[in-house]
């Protein structure tokens, strides 16, 4: 419910009418959420939300389109929809809750669990390498990437909103803990006494410092093409030594996107945004395009054009 909860206040702040937005989701714990919003909504099947919100957004580029899914549903028997919808660019924002478990069909491991988990699924350990939700889009060419942490309400509402004015494909992974099946996974850094450390709150612009005191930085390294964590004041380091975020590259979203606890923060907010033409709106300009040079479709016309058979008794 604490994604409901901002959600429901990023709406409220944006001020778009109910009666234009829509919520698509697929199967999982995420994909009730259509119930709980004063909205329209579409409870889809396994893994295919992406390809009912794409539908609804050409039919009717108005509406406020939201995608709701899971790491299960979008980026197992969904990964391939999911890719899609990103690459394509089509004008909607898309949430994945990283639960990094499947908690509705009692405690399987996930695309996104991380290697050696005991489940029921892998009682001696899981052997998969685990995906990660944000690499993944960036890797399918998304033109908007972020991540939140479900219970930090000051930050997430902002992050949906800054998805909701993006034309184009948002997709926010936002870190939701499932008590009952993995409880704990985000320890390290999703509670109110480990963020500081363990969380890297990007801002474009802004030099990438974290801690409890402010006190640590993010770099390149020296001689080489890879990040480190520094201390501000140790020999002779300072804020202009350290990185700044730049949303704009993609490269440095992905050095961002693949950095872990303990050896990293986990990295959080806007990693990349670009601007480039929505699918629907590129579309509908082709519909247009064809109707000023061929005119409005006969669909009859059509069906009795070339070679017909007239059938008699």
């Amino acid at each position: 419910y604490a994604i409901l909860k901002g959600v429901q206040k990023a709406l409220a702040d944006i001020g778009t009418a109910p009666e234009n937005v829509v919520f698509v989701s697929g199967i999982g714990c995420s994909s009730r959420f259509p119930y709980y919003m004063s909205t329209y909504g579409f409870h889809t099947i396994h893994g295919r939300a992406p390809a009912f919100a794409t539908g609804i957004k050409l039919a009717n580029p108005e509406l406020d389109v939201w995608l709701v899914t899971g790491d299960g549903d979008g980026l197992s028997i969904g990964g391939n929809h999911l890719l899609h919808v990103l690459r394509r660019n089509v004008n909607m924002q898309i949430m994945l809750f990283n639960n990094e478990i499947y908690g509705l069909t009692k405690g399987q491991y996930s695309p996104t669990s991380h290697q050696g988990l005991r489940t029921p699924s892998s009682p001696m350990g899981s052997l998969d390498r685990p995906l990660s939700p944000a690499l993944f889009a960036l890797g399918a060419n998304a033109t908007f990437v972020a991540r939140a942490v479900d219970t930090q309400q000051k930050h997430m509402p902002g992050i949906l909103q800054r998805a909701h004015a993006h034309q184009g494909a948002s997709f926010v992974e936002i870190y939701t803990n499932c008590i009952v099946y993995n409880d704990g996974a985000f320890a390290s850094f999703g509670e109110k006494n480990t963020a500081a450390e363990g969380e890297l709150l990007l801002e474009h612009g802004a030099p990438m410092i974290f801690g409890n005191d402010n006190d640590k930085g993010i770099r390149m390294k020296p001689g080489s093409f890879a990040l480190e964590v520094v201390q501000l004041g140790v020999d002779g380091i300072g804020e202009d030594d350290l990185l700044r975020h730049d949303e704009s590259n993609r490269v440095l979203a992905g050095l961002l996107a693949g950095m872990h606890n303990p050896d990293f923060p986990v990295a959080v907010g806007v990693l990349y945004s670009e601007q480039a033409k929505s699918y629907d709106a590129a579309v509908h300009e082709q519909i247009a395009a064809a109707r000023v040079g061929k005119g409005d479709a006969d669909m009859n016309s059509l069906l009795r054009g070339g070679a017909t058979w007239t059938v008699t008794g």
